[in-house]
């Protein structure tokens, strides 16, 4: 009987975590470059259930297996193009992605942090700090290939297809375009960044082979929320959520009645 409370409770809150991860993609559906997260759930190690023998030896029939409970056991990021958004602004810059030669591959602008540490984004809503370095919106350098910030002396500065930053009609550098072979190994952080689980760096896209891509100035790449599908996703884990919660108000109705009518002398 115990073993029913858990896995309703198990159950609903699979079913919370995964609203929250539908409301945070809902949430950053206007967010340029932002990907997605999609659920992975997994049952709890599962029993074999035998029918006991007459002289209770175990290796009776066998019944089944017996699902214990679920939980999320991660969300992945689904890393498919976003559509294009033309802004008009000089320092916005989408990256078109093309092929690639892994399958799932994925690419991204390099930025790095206060603390020198690389972190890699989609998000191409870029801008000028003070000194003329571009920098994204929390402040972070944009990496040319040399792996020096790209500093700029024009805000009317181009980008060629290729990513070669032309200042005052002059080549500055080359933004740097990471290449991920299996973009499942970066970890999700805030504001549309991603990192390496082990803290290394991403090949360039630049100097691989069979790699694709161009780069789109004035424009942004969307969110890849599908918002229809969210909202589909959002009710789904609503209803299952009360169907669990319903499931646990009928044990507890149960146990009740067992506590307090089974063995009473009348």
């Amino acid at each position: 009987m115990f073993r029913g409370f858990y896995t309703a409770a198990s159950g609903m809150l699979a079913q919370m975590r995964r609203e929250q991860m539908v409301t945070n993609n809902l949430a950053n559906v206007n967010t340029p470059g932002y990907k997605a997260d999609r659920a992975v759930m997994r049952a709890f190690p599962q029993m074999l259930i035998e029918r006991m023998a007459e002289d209770q030896v175990p290796g009776g029939a066998e019944v089944g297996e017996l699902a214990t409970g679920v939980y999320v056991q991660e969300t992945i990021p689904k890393f498919v193009q976003g559509t294009l958004i033309e802004t008009g602004n000089m320092t916005d810059l989408a990256l078109i992605q093309g092929d690639v030669p892994d399958e799932a591959g994925a690419l991204f602008f390099t930025v790095q942090n206060a603390d020198g540490e690389l972190r890699y984004t989609r998000n191409g809503n870029f801008t000028i700090d003070g000194a003329g370095r571009l920098v994204d919106n929390a402040g972070h350098f944009v990496l040319a290939a040399d792996g020096e910030p790209v500093v700029l002396s024009d805000p009317q500065f181009t980008v060629e297809p290729d990513g070669t930053v032309m200042d005052n009609g002059s080549a500055v550098g080359q933004l740097q375009i990471a290449y991920a072979a299996n973009p499942l190994n970066l970890v999700k952080e805030d504001g549309g960044l991603f990192r390496l689980e082990d803290g290394g760096t991403l090949p360039s896209a630049i100097e691989e082979e069979g790699v694709n891509y161009q780069l789109k100035q004035r424009f942004l790449e969307g969110s890849n929320v599908d918002v229809e599908k969210s909202m589909v996703q959002l009710m789904d884990a609503f209803r299952s959520l009360q169907a669990n919660q319903q499931v646990l108000k009928a044990y507890d109705k149960t146990m009740g009645l067992a506590v307090n009518k089974v063995g009473r002398i009348v």
